[in-house]
């Protein structure tokens, strides 16, 4: 596990990280891994290392693969509880929901740079292919 925090010590931590044999790197939602999207993907393409991300603006930026919660019905369900909320429902007393769909979106461009061929069974079941 890396900590996110500034650009020199994402760079230090991606650089031993790659130093692994058959490593990848799994990057998870937080505001300073979007802050840092940019030199996260430019770090892991030339130390070959396949990585997923949490949602498709990491694949469109370059990522080779997202895989997360699709965004559209979070935002529905967070507006369903803003109307509960609204309706004096304690926020305390909703019911936790997981998310319902996910999206998978993969870089077929990023895929080809890392050397790495995606089975067919794989692209079938992506939601979108970039490439």
């Amino acid at each position: 596990m890396l900590a996110l925090r500034l650009p020199p010590e994402i760079e230090r931590g991606v650089t031993s990280f790659a130093g692994s044999p058959n490593g990848g790197l799994i990057v998870t939602q937080s505001a300073l891994a979007l802050a840092h999207r940019e030199l996260i993907i430019a770090l892991a393409a030339p130390h070959k290392l396949p990585a997923v991300y949490i949602n498709r603006l990491w694949s469109a930026a370059g990522g080779l693969l997202a895989y997360g919660a699709e965004p559209a019905g979070q935002f529905r369900r967070a507006a369903s509880y803003v109307d509960r909320i609204l309706r004096r429902e304690k926020p305390a007393e909703l019911p936790v929901q997981a998310p319902t769909k996910y999206e998978l979106v993969i870089n077929l461009k990023t895929a080809k740079a890392l050397g790495l061929d995606v089975p067919a069974t794989l692209l079938a079941r992506a939601d979108e292919v970039i490439e």
